[in-house]
């Protein structure tokens, strides 16, 4: 039997709840939610199933050691207590990622560097030999972490962070992150049953994060390397097994996903992405202006997309905010729309009242994800109907 051990899986602000969700339903077990972060425990193959399947995670760390660290000695001589020959030989290369929250070190370049010193001065005091630094394609990724006095050691089981999903090849002036996209749409509540749209959807990130989440296809299946495979103890076979059991629960889709965008360009980058994604079956993109288009479909509808801003592109913010209120409100019934958007000032504009509001980054950009939702008919109807049923 393989051990469990503890493990952190990092996200994004606001993200914390779902991740922790994700990781139950996966069957993690003793989950807990920190900032940016979820901790939680599992085996060997559960580490490479997180790595696999995670939508929300940005990176999965394997905690090794714990130490108090309040000065160069003593960060030196912790790293120095690790026996680092069970994880590296000297003829393999490594490389060392800092956070700090800490005021006995100011610089994570400092730290990184002693944290080196240690390793390659235990490597040659015992073997006359030392491994060498790769920034780019390292053996071993390892992650520091202090906050306050506690040194955190921990080896990066991911290596490239997360979002890098593997499928995309083609992005716009200012493409959204993927695992900020499979966020707002775990967020929204968007599960596959019903007919979607993304009607700004540059190079279709959130289009295909909308299909890999309807069809229950793992977040990171299209993707080359993770860090693991590099280990000593890597297990080829058991990897290939939970990757089949993952792809056993993949299921039918029985609705539409469509994007639409106004810029030739973004729509020939959007289609090429959701190609090397293996998504086309189940998405469907065209060259349209939203503010020009109508709700095509039966039902319920729902709806995720990121607006362009100030910060990114040239466009007339006020009337470019009313338009997406009006264009909603006149040919959108029966839609719950979800953007995001940093320009905070902008919401103003659109002239109809959120139902819900939540706090996210995008990228350092403070954001909200909104909701509004779009009754068929007017609400009052909506609620009057509502009554006549309960009597």
């Amino acid at each position: 039997m393989e051990q469990n051990f503890k493990m952190i899986a990092k996200t994004f602000f606001g993200f914390e709840e779902i991740l922790a969700k994700e990781l139950q339903q996966l069957g993690a077990q003793n989950v807990e939610m920190g900032t940016r972060m979820v901790s939680f425990v599992g085996d060997k193959g559960f580490m490479y199933k997180a790595n696999l399947a995670l939508r929300t995670a940005l990176k999965i760390l394997k905690p090794i050691y714990q130490f108090r660290a309040f000065n160069e000695a003593s960060l030196y001589k912790g790293i120095q207590g690790i026996d680092w020959s069970q994880y590296l030989n000297a003829h393999q290369a490594f490389v060392v990622d800092v956070t700090l929250h800490s005021e006995h070190f100011n610089h994570s370049q400092f730290v990184a560097l002693k944290t080196k010193d240690a390793i390659v001065d235990q490597f040659r005091d015992k073997f006359g030999k030392r491994p060498s630094i790769d920034k780019d394609f390292p053996d071993l990724r390892i992650n520091i972490h202090i906050d306050r006095d506690q040194c955190s050691v921990s080896l990066d089981s991911s290596g490239d962070s997360l979002h890098h999903r593997g499928y995309k090849t083609a992005t716009n002036i200012a493409p959204i992150n993927e695992v900020l996209a499979a966020g707002m749409l775990l967020l929204s509540g968007w599960d596959g049953q019903g007919d979607f749209i993304d009607p700004m959807c540059g190079s279709g990130t959130i289009l295909a994060e909308a299909a890999m989440i309807a069809c229950n296809i793992p977040a990171n299946i299209n993707r080359k390397e993770f860090a693991f495979e590099r280990w000593s103890d890597w297990d080829n076979e058991l990897f290939d097994q939970i990757m089949n059991s993952l792809m056993k629960k993949v299921k039918e889709f029985h609705y539409t996903i469509t994007g639409y965008d106004k810029a030739p360009s973004a729509v020939m980058k959007a289609k090429d992405n959701i190609k090397n994604a293996n998504l086309d079956e189940y998405v469907k993109i065209s060259e349209r202006n939203f503010f020009d288009t109508e709700k095509e479909t039966r039902g319920p509808l729902h709806m995720v997309f990121n607006p362009p801003y100030g910060e990114r592109l040239d466009i007339e913010m006020e009337r470019f905010y009313r338009e997406i209120g009006d264009t909603l409100k006149q040919s959108y019934p029966g839609t719950n729309a979800w953007f995001i958007t940093a320009n905070l000032e902008a919401l103003k504009f659109v002239g109809l009242k959120p139902s819900r509001k939540i706090k996210l980054f995008n990228g350092k950009l403070e954001a909200r994800l909104v909701k509004y939702e779009m009754y068929e008919g007017s609400k009052r109807t909506k609620f009057q109907n509502l009554g006549d049923r309960e009597d």
